[in-house]
Formats: structure tokens, C-alpha cells, sequence
């Protein structure tokens, strides 16, 4: 872990966290650990290359998805989280591999589903994060069908509190809700 560490230390770019993705020298644990790093900056270039770990080299993070998933609810980095609910939205996402699909399906999604609805009504939540929890949300309501009554009711409350962005995105779930 010392060398992703010394690594992250100092600003990456995005070339350099998809190299660093791409290499087999650290562990996805190690990044899930180092992105509850006390350095704010650290955090967030963990989670970094922990979202492009999923996205490109998939075979690495599945070892570790349970324990992504446990340490999820306590994410309180603000940039980390943006990538945390990135991997959840795809891990969510109806075109995931079946591996992750099979491991969603079986894993206790109820704190999840409680936490991501928090961070959807907080208002110190970046819109970023809040954009991914929805579909996040509209993604789990197969498995918790309760959810697409909260969160229609949700996304009326926000709608007109939050962004064009956001009101974009409202738009994309209703959208895929009424399929």
C-alpha cells in the first residue's frame, strides 16, 4: 500500500489514474482503504482509480465488491463519494455482468438503499452524487419495489430545490420508470 500512497501523494492526471488502474502492484482493498484517507486529496485519488478499476479491469474489484459495499455507507469525502455512487450505479445497472448482478442481488441492499436516499435529501451533497443515487435508487427498485413510490415522491421535493442538471436527470428516471 506504500506505493500507491507515494504514488497519490502528489496531484494525478487522468492518463496517469488509468495507468495506474491498469497496474496489479496494489489491491482494490488497498484503495477502498486509502479512500478514507485523513488527506482529503489522497481520498479522492483513490477512489479515482478505484472507479476505473471497476469500469476496465472488473476482474480485480469483484474479489473486494462485498467489502466496497460494506464501507460504502461511511464515505463522508465528498469527491470520493462521487465515485462510490459511480461504481454503485453501474454495479445497480440492469447491464452489469451477471457476476455483479448475482452479487447485488444477494448482498443486503436495505442500508444501502436507506443511505443513498440520505444522501439524496442532503442538502451539502453535490448534484454529481445526487444525479448517480437516483439511478441508483430507480436501479434497486426490482429488488425493493417500495422504492418507486419514495422515490417519485422524493424527486418532486428536489426538483425544484436543485439544478437544471438535475431536473435533467429527474426527467431520464421518470423516464425509465414508466417502462
Amino acid at each position: 500500500m506504500q506505493n500507491i500512497l507515494a504514488v497519490i501523494s502528489r496531484p494525478v492526471g487522468k492518463v496517469e489514474v488509468e495507468a495506474l488502474a491498469a497496474m496489479e502492484i496494489f489491491s482494490s482493498k488497498d484503495l477502498i482503504d486509502l479512500s478514507f484517507h485523513h488527506h482529503e486529496q489522497i481520498s479522492f485519488r483513490a477512489a479515482w482509480i478505484l472507479e476505473r478499476v471497476y469500469s476496465n479491469h472488473q476482474e480485480r474489484f469483484l474479489p473486494f465488491a462485498y467489502y466496497f459495499l460494506e464501507k460504502l455507507p461511511s464515505q463522508q469525502n465528498l469527491s470520493s463519494l462521487r465515485h462510490y455512487v459511480k461504481i454503485l450505479a453501474f454495479m445497480t445497472h440492469k447491464k452489469a455482468t451477471t457476476e455483479v448482478q448475482e452479487l447485488v442481488m444477494n448482498y443486503n441492499t436495505d442500508c444501502i438503499v436507506e443511505v443513498v436516499f440520505a444522501w439524496l435529501i442532503d442538502e451539502k451533497i453535490p448534484v454529481a452524487v445526487k444525479s448517480h443515487c437516483l439511478n441508483i435508487l430507480a436501479n434497486l427498485i426490482p429488488k425493493h419495489p417500495w422504492v418507486r413510490n419514495e422515490l417519485i415522491e422524493t424527486m418532486e421535493f428536489l426538483v425544484d430545490q436543485e439544478s437544471i442538471a438535475f431536473f435533467a436527470k429527474v426527467k431520464q428516471i421518470r423516464k425509465q420508470l414508466k417502462k
